[in-house]
């Protein structure tokens, strides 16, 4: 596989300037002491789950924040058990260690509430031999007493504890000054944001691990337990020397079969983030073949006008022979017939097949998705389309192409002005569409055909 790497990484010589990383601030802590709702409150949305039980966030959530003239990046960590050993402890034990070696500075979040408890204490005692300038937020302080009981967390030799309110918003400003002086001094230039690439399908078929997989890395938890990622991670690397951004996202379940609370939000964050990203990556597990399911998330991403690659994944369990993957593919353009356009790649993320392939069409649809066709040139193509074959007569009357231009890309929208909307038939809409294409590729994305009246602005 070519070169995929993070973008904190500098850039080969002669390749650009290098682009300073900025400091970086890890929120660590047992689970359900509030550090997801500090990190929302800090980068100032809903970026993070909050939910009233424990464990609710397993990855690392990574957002830029600003205060003063100072930028930073913090670090949403899964709840740290030191001593767990069962189910996903551990995995959020490594999440956590990870975050621990990338980190300038350490935000260690513990509960008035409960006061020092045995896991605070271990969790101090790993902060300590880390040896990472620290902050540490005495959270829920919501009233004098919880202010005052504070002073119960100098127990944990970390300094002066800071009491805090993520949920009223009480004490920041005091965490964020004192948090900005321990950062390391250097100048910081913005980080390109380049081709958003969400990487979306239902539960289980692969998602972390292809991410993981891409950048080399493991950056996010992988299990075999379906619904294990339940919030969107965004990650900034560099493929063939172009910016992009991966977002790994919770999978997607029938509406019928979506649980309450986390679960629910968890398929919000998978739609929001194929509305953030430009293209979807929507992964499919070969041994399943296309379910109704995969059908509904690629209708979702044709919906919001983005591009799409197919990853067929796990294909290291299918037969190796040209005969499978030609039936195969075969059956996924039956399933997919309403998106002739999405091309499929054939991928094993375990074995680390066919990945160039697959961000080689991602990069191809970003291309598409900025490609502009000259307005003379358009017109020249839909009126030999329209000659070829008319539109049908709709109440007796035909639709009048008059006119067609581009107006934007990102995506790619065609405006066309006739005698009557009302006339186009949807299967006339979609032959225009496909004649465009015939004409001027756009392989890899959703086109968005706006049609007006004359006169119409």
């Amino acid at each position: 596989m070519k070169e995929a790497r993070p973008l904190t990484e500098e850039p080969p010589q002669g390749k650009g300037p290098a682009v300073a990383q900025k400091p970086l601030v890890a929120i660590i802590g047992r689970p359900n002491v509030g550090k997801s709702a500090l990190f929302n409150r800090l980068i100032g949305s809903r970026k993070a789950l909050v939910e009233d039980i424990p464990g609710t966030t397993r990855d690392r959530l990574y957002a830029d924040v600003e205060w003063g003239e100072q930028v930073f990046t913090l670090v949403d960590t899964g709840g740290l058990d030191p001593s767990g050993e069962e189910g996903y402890i551990p995995l959020v034990k490594r999440q956590v260690e990870v975050a621990l070696a990338e980190a300038d500075v350490i935000v260690l979040v513990v509960d008035t509430r409960d006061g020092a408890t045995a896991i605070d204490l271990e969790i101090a005692d790993l902060l300590r031999r880390a040896g990472k300038p620290l902050v540490l937020v005495a959270n829920k302080a919501d009233n004098e007493a919880r202010r005052e009981a504070a002073v119960q967390f100098y127990e944990l030799a970390l300094g002066d504890p800071i009491p805090v309110s993520a949920y009223h918003g009480l004490g920041l400003p005091e965490l964020m000054d004192r948090l900005v002086l321990l950062l390391p001094v250097g100048a910081v230039m913005a980080v390109p944001a380049g081709l958003r690439l969400a990487i979306v399908g239902r539960p289980n078929v692969g998602k972390s691990l292809l991410l993981n997989t891409i950048l080399g890395q493991e950056r996010v938890i992988v299990s075999e337990e379906p619904g294990t990622t339940r919030d969107a991670v965004d990650i900034t690397f560099r493929y063939q020397e172009q910016d992009l951004v991966l977002v790994d996202t919770a999978g997607i379940r029938r509406r019928g079969r979506i649980q309450g609370g986390v679960e629910k939000h968890s398929v919000l964050r998978a739609q929001e983030a194929i509305d953030r990203g430009d293209v979807a990556l929507l992964v499919i597990d070969a041994s399943d073949a296309i379910t109704a399911q995969d059908t509904h998330i690629a209708g979702y991403v044709a919906e919001a006008v983005k591009g799409l690659v197919v990853a067929i994944n796990k294909w290291d369990l299918m037969p190796d022979d040209g005969e499978t993957r030609a039936a195969f593919d075969k059956a996924a353009r039956a399933r997919l017939r309403f998106l002739p356009w999405a091309p499929l790649c054939f991928v094993s993320a375990k074995e680390v097949t066919g990945i160039d392939e697959l961000l080689d069409a991602a990069l191809a649809a970003g291309a598409a998705r900025d490609q502009r066709v000259a307005t003379a040139e358009l017109n020249v193509a839909m009126r030999k389309a329209v000659a070829a074959h008319g539109p049908p007569s709709v109440r007796g009357q035909r639709l009048k192409l008059l006119y067609v231009t581009q107006a934007q890309t990102r995506p790619p929208t065609f405006v066309f002005f006739v005698n009557d909307p009302s006339l186009l038939h949807f299967s006339y809409r979609r032959y225009l569409e496909n004649s465009i294409r015939k004409a001027f590729g756009f392989r890899g994305t959703a086109l968005k055909l706006i049609f007006r009246s004359r006169g119409e602005v």
